[in-house]
C-alpha cells in the first residue's frame, strides 16, 4: 500500500498521462486482490470497542484515504462483529466475544473479514483469531460416580472414570486429575485419540467386602489456566461379591458413517458384550460413559440390547464426528468398555445465503444503462458441489447481474427507466447451489425510480357541485375538491387556490390550499343568492409548477325561515262584519278566500289552511289548499248573526311556521238588517264613556225620560194626521201600485263595505223595494241584483226560470 501511494505521487510529479495512472491502478488492484491475508489475534471476553488492529498502519494507507475511499468492514456472517473507524483506521470489536459461543467445537477460532474500498474498488482479506482465556472450570456431568467392583478383582485392574468437560481449549482446557488419599486406589492419566485427558482408577490392593463394603473418594479435575480452575466429583466404590468373569465386547471400536439429518429412531449400530457367567452375573447392561452431553442428546442407547438409535438432528455443519464410550456391566458389577465413532456425512441441507452489502435505494428515471444498483454476496455452508452457487434474476426486468470476485455480484441496469410506467421494482434474486437436490434462496430488493415534473395535476371532476343550507354557520365545510398528479414527491404536492376573476365580486367561499376542503365564509340567504360558481386552480410543487382548473358550483338550499304572510283579509282590517252572508245560503256557499304567500321555496312554501277557531265551529269550512271559506251546511235562523273565524295558515317546513287570519261574517236577512249591522260598531270597539257621578246620572235619566215622552206624543199626533191625509188622497187609486224602485247603494261603515266593494261575490247587491200604496217602506232582503224582466225575457228566460233566491220569501211579504 505504501509503495502504491509513493508511485502515485511520483506519477503526479513526473506529469504522467491519465491513461498510465488508470492502468497502474487496475494493475495494483489485481495485485492487491491476491495479496496476503491480514492476520490478527484477540483475547476473548474483551470489552466492546476494544482495539484489534491499526488497519491504516498495516496497509500503509493514510487514514484520510480510508474515508475518501469509503472503506468499511464486511464479514461473511450476517452479524457484523467488527467496526472500522474511517478517521483513524483502527479496527475494533463491536461487542465482547465469547470464543465458546462462536466456535464451540473447534480448538482454534478464526473470524474472517474483508476490508472493502471504493473508488477504485478493492477488497482485502483479513482474519482475527479469538484467543481462549481460562473462563470456564472443568465440570463433571455426574456429581457422583458409582463403581461396583467385585472383591475378587486383582490388583492393577483399571476402572475408567467419567471425564470432566471443559469448554476452554489448549492450556486452559482440562490438564490433570487428582484423587483423594486412600490405601486401595491410585489414579492413572491417559490421553484419548482427540487429545482429551481421561483418568482411570487403578486397584492397588485386594478388596475385602467383609472389612469395608464401600469407599468414597474425591476426584478433582484441574485445568492449566493461570490461576487454574478445578471441578470435583464424588467416586463411590461399592464392593461386590465374587464375580470372576467380566463382559467382553466383540470389537473395541465400532466405526459408523451416517448421513446428516438422518431420521430419528434410525438404528446406528448394535454393540454386544458376552459374559460366560450365569444368572445375574451373566446379564449385561449397557450405558454411555465418557460421552459428551451433546452426543447423549443426539443418540439413544438401549440398555438391554446395546442398540444405538438416532435421537436428535444430526448436522454436519455443527459437528462432523461423534465419539461415544459404551460401558457393559454384568449383574455382578463387572464392566467392559468399547468405543463407537460416528462420522457424519454432508448432505445438501443448507440453502445459499444472500448477504446484501450495498444498495442504492433510489435511481432517477434518466439514469444511464449499466448503473450499479446493489452489491451482494452469496454463501453456502455445505461443502463440495453442495456449496457451489449461481445467481439469477426472476422475470423480465431492466436489470442484470455481473459477477465480480469471491462470490460477489453487482446488480446493474441494462435499459432506460420510466417512472410513469413503473415507479418501483421488486427485484427477486435467486441463488441456487449445485447439489444433487438443488436448494435455492431468494432475496427481494426494492428499487425506487425518482421522478421529474412532467405531469400536470388532474381534477377528478370537471365540475364540482356542492350544496349548503341557508343561514349556515361561518366557516362551514361543505365538501372538498380533489386533484391527482402522476408525479411523485414535491412534483405531486398539490396546492389549491381560487382563481380571481376581474370585474366580479369576491365569492363568499374559501378553499383550503392543503387538502382542497371548501368552506363557506359567511351565512347565506336563499332569498338573495340561490347559486354561484367559482374556478379552482390546482398547482403542483414542481419547478416550474404545472396546474389545472375546475369549476366549483355551490347551490344554496332553502330553509324554513319565513312564516306565511296573509294578504287577504288584510291584518289591519276589522273582523267584526267583513263578509255578508244571506241566511238563505246553502251548503258550499263561497263566503271569502284567504290569500297568503311564503317567501321560502319548495315544501317550505307549500301552504295549508285550516279553521282554528269559529263562533260556530260546524257552520263553515276552509279549503285545505285553496283557502276558500265556504258554508258547511245551509244557514238557519238559529245561527248567530255575527260570526268570527280564525283561519290558521301553515307551511310544510321542519319545523313548520304559521300565521292566522281573522274573518268576520255577518248573517243578514235583507238590506235593512245589513245596514243596521254595518252601522253599529262592534261592542268590542265601543268606547267606554266615563261614569257620571250618582247624582248627575239620576238627573240625566229624568230629563231623558221626560223628553222621550214628549217626543212620542208629538210623533203620534203627526203620524195619525199623516195617515188620515194619505188615505183621503189615495183611496181612488188604491188598486194602482207605483213602480218599484231599484237602487244600488253603498252603505259603508267603519268595518265593512256593502255593495260593489264588498268581498262577497260581485253579483250580490242591496235592492230597496218601495211601494207607494203601502203603509211603510221595506228593506225586504239582501239578494243578488238580477237582470230586469225585460232583459230576462230578451235573454230567453221566463218567470219560471228565475234563479233561486231571487224571489222574496213569502213570510216577509205584507199586503197593504
Amino acid at each position: 500500500g505504501w509503495v502504491f501511494w509513493r508511485l502515485m505521487a511520483c506519477g503526479r510529479r513526473s506529469g504522467g498521462s491519465k491513461r498510465q495512472v488508470v492502468l497502474f491502478i487496475l494493475c495494483f488492484w489485481v495485485c492487491q486482490s491476491g495479496a496476503e491475508t491480514l492476520r490478527y489475534s484477540l483475547a476473548e471476553e474483551m470489552e466492546r470497542d476494544s482495539f484489534v488492529a491499526d488497519i491504516a498502519k498495516d496497509l500503509g494507507v493514510p487514514p484520510s484515504q480510508l474515508a475518501a475511499r469509503k472503506a468499511r468492514v464486511v464479514t461473511e456472517e450476517n452479524e457484523q462483529l467488527f467496526h472500522l473507524n474511517q478517521n483513524t483506521g483502527v479496527l475494533t470489536v463491536k461487542e465482547s466475544l465469547d470464543r465458546e459461543e462462536i466456535c464451540p467445537q473447534s480448538d482454534t477460532c478464526t473470524l474472517s473479514f474483508k476490508i472493502f474500498f471504493e473508488n477504485p474498488l478493492q477488497l482485502i482479506r483479513g482474519e482475527v483469531e479469538v484467543r481462549d482465556v481460562n473462563d470456564n472450570s472443568p465440570v463433571f456431568l455426574e456429581k457422583e460416580i458409582v463403581l461396583e467392583i467385585p472383591e475378587t478383582t486383582s490388583p492393577g485392574t483399571r476402572f475408567p472414570l467419567e471425564s470432566a468437560q471443559d469448554k476452554d481449549v489448549g492450556s486452559n482446557g482440562l490438564q490433570n486429575y487428582s484423587l483423594g488419599s486412600n490405601s486401595y486406589f491410585s489414579l492413572a492419566l491417559g490421553t484419548g485419540k482427540g487429545g482429551a485427558k481421561y483418568a482411570e482408577l487403578v486397584l492397588q490392593q485386594q478388596l475385602d467386602r467383609e472389612e469395608q463394603r464401600e469407599l468414597n473418594l474425591l476426584l478433582t479435575a484441574t485445568d492449566g489456566g493461570s490461576p487454574p480452575r478445578s471441578g470435583v466429583a464424588q467416586v463411590r466404590i461399592v464392593v461386590l461379591d465374587a464375580n470372576d468373569n467380566i463382559p467382553v465386547f466383540g470389537r473395541e471400536v465400532y466405526e459408523v458413517r451416517l448421513a446428516e439429518n438422518s431420521p430419528t429412531e434410525q438404528l446406528v449400530v448394535r454393540v454386544a458384550a458376552a459374559d460366560p457367567d450365569e444368572g445375574s452375573y451373566g446379564q449385561v447392561r449397557y450405558a454411555f460413559t465418557q460421552t459428551s452431553e451433546r452426543s447423549r442428546q443426539l443418540f439413544e442407547l438401549n440398555p438391554a440390547t446395546g442398540e444405538i438409535w438416532v435421537a436428535g438432528n444430526l448436522d454436519f455443519e455443527e459437528v462432523k464426528n461423534h465419539e461415544m464410550v459404551v460401558k457393559a456391566t454384568d449383574g455382578g458389577g463387572l464392566s467392559a468398555h468399547c468405543k463407537v465413532q460416528v462420522e457424519v456425512l454432508d448432505m445438501n441441507d443448507n440453502a445459499p445465503e444472500i448477504a446484501l452489502t450495498s444498495l442504492t435505494a433510489s435511481i432517477p428515471e434518466d439514469a444511464p444503462p449499466r448503473t450499479v444498483v446493489a452489491l451482494f454476496s452469496v454463501r453456502d455452508r455445505d461443502s463440495g458441489d453442495n456449496g457451489r452457487t449461481e445467481c439469477s434474476i426472476d422475470g423480465d426486468l431492466p436489470f442484470s447481474l455481473t459477477p465480480t470476485f469471491d462470490n460477489y455480484y453487482e446488480l446493474r441496469t441494462n435499459a432506460a427507466l420510466d417512472r410513469e410506467r413503473t415507479a418501483e421494482y421488486n427485484i427477486t434474486i435467486t441463488a441456487m447451489d449445485w447439489g444433487t437436490t438443488r436448494l435455492s434462496s431468494r432475496e427481494s430488493i426494492f428499487v425506487q425510480i425518482s421522478d421529474v415534473n412532467d405531469n400536470p395535476p388532474e381534477f377528478t371532476q370537471e365540475v364540482y357541485t356542492m350544496s349548503v343550507t341557508e343561514n349556515n354557520s361561518p366557516m362551514l365545510r361543505i365538501g372538498s375538491v380533489n386533484a391527482t398528479d402522476a408525479d411523485a414527491g414535491k412534483n405531486a404536492r398539490i396546492k389549491y387556490a381560487l382563481v380571481r376573476q376581474e370585474g366580479k365580486e369576491q365569492p363568499n367561499v374559501s378553499v383550503s390550499s392543503e387538502n382542497g376542503e371548501v368552506y363557506i365564509l359567511l351565512p347565506l340567504d336563499y332569498e338573495e343568492v340561490r347559486a354561484f360558481e367559482v374556478v379552482v386552480r390546482a398547482a403542483d410543487g414542481g419547478s416550474p409548477p404545472l396546474s389545472a382548473q375546475a369549476v366549483l358550483r355551490v347551490l344554496v338550499r332553502d330553509e324554513n325561515d319565513n312564516a306565511p304572510v296573509v294578504l287577504h283579509p288584510p291584518p289591519d282590517s276589522s273582523a267584526a262584519a267583513g263578509e255578508l252572508v244571506p241566511r238563505w245560503a246553502q251548503a258550499g256557499y263561497l263566503v271569502a278566500k284567504v290569500v297568503a304567500v311564503d317567501a321560502d321555496a319548495g315544501q317550505n312554501a307549500w301552504l295549508s289552511y285550516e279553521l282554528a277557531k269559529a263562533t260556530e265551529p260546524g257552520l263553515f269550512r276552509v279549503g285545505l289548499h285553496s283557502g276558500e271559506v265556504r258554508t258547511a251546511w245551509a244557514v238557519s235562523e238559529r245561527d248567530a248573526a255575527r260570526q268570527r273565524l280564525i283561519v290558521l295558515v301553515r307551511d310544510r317546513g321542519q319545523p313548520p311556521r304559521s300565521a292566522t287570519a281573522t274573518v268576520g261574517i255577518a248573517l243578514v236577512d235583507g238590506f235593512s238588517e245589513a245596514f243596521l249591522q254595518l252601522s253599529h260598531a262592534p261592542v268590542g270597539r265601543r268606547q267606554q264613556q266615563p261614569q257620571a257621578p250618582q247624582e248627575d246620572l239620576l238627573t240625566t235619566y229624568l230629563v231623558a225620560s221626560l223628553g222621550c215622552v214628549s217626543l212620542l206624543f208629538l210623533l203620534s199626533v203627526l203620524a195619525f194626521s199623516a195617515v188620515r191625509l194619505c188615505k183621503a188622497r189615495l183611496r181612488p187609486t188604491r188598486s194602482s201600485t207605483s213602480a218599484h224602485s231599484y237602487a244600488d247603494a253603498n252603505f259603508a261603515t267603519g268595518d265593512a263595505d256593502v255593495g260593489g266593494t264588498s268581498t262577497l261575490s260581485p253579483a250580490y247587491r242591496c235592492e230597496v223595494c218601495l211601494s207607494t200604496g203601502s203603509r211603510r217602506s221595506q228593506f225586504p232582503f239582501l239578494r243578488p241584483a238580477l237582470p230586469s224582466p225585460q232583459s230576462s225575457a230578451e235573454s230567453g228566460m221566463g218567470k219560471d226560470q228565475e234563479p233561486p233566491g231571487s224571489r222574496q220569501p213569502a213570510g216577509e211579504r205584507e199586503a197593504d
